[in-house]
């Protein structure tokens, strides 16, 4: 298991519920409902890469590819650029920030295919997963 990025997980998490409670309870007063369902895309995109990030912490623990910890980094990026963007759009309407959104989700695709490289790559000893 890598502590570190399980502990960023956490953090994640935290960050999600937190401005998934504001969108739900907050952002109505202040948004229109087409804004607020961007916002929660954010949130739910948000939280989807959470749990990959959980899920690559765990996978340390049998898996010693760097494939684990490039697609945790690509994870976070897409969290940041994806989520974010959609973050600002919604809170600002800030429209400069639409082109950064596909990146996150050029991110988050990469980050998958990379956690599926890894998984495959992974050898078999002697019948018995190591």
């Amino acid at each position: 298991m890598r502590k570190g990025l399980l502990l960023l997980a956490a953090v994640s998490g935290f960050f999600a519920v937190a401005l998934g409670a504001f969108g739900a309870h907050g952002l109505k007063a202040v948004a229109p409902p087409e804004l607020i369902d961007v916002f929660n895309l954010g949130v739910q995109y948000h939280f989807y890469h959470t749990f990959a990030l959980i899920a690559v912490a765990f996978a340390g623990q049998w898996l010693t590819s760097r494939l684990l910890d490039w697609a945790a980094y690509l994870f976070m990026a897409g969290i940041v650029l994806f989520s974010g963007s959609l973050y600002g759009l919604a809170l600002v309407g800030s429209k400069w920030l639409g082109p950064i959104t596909p990146m996150g989700g050029g991110c988050f695709l990469l980050g998958w295919l990379l956690l599926a490289a890894a998984v495959w790559r992974h050898k078999v000893v002697d019948g018995n997963e190591s």
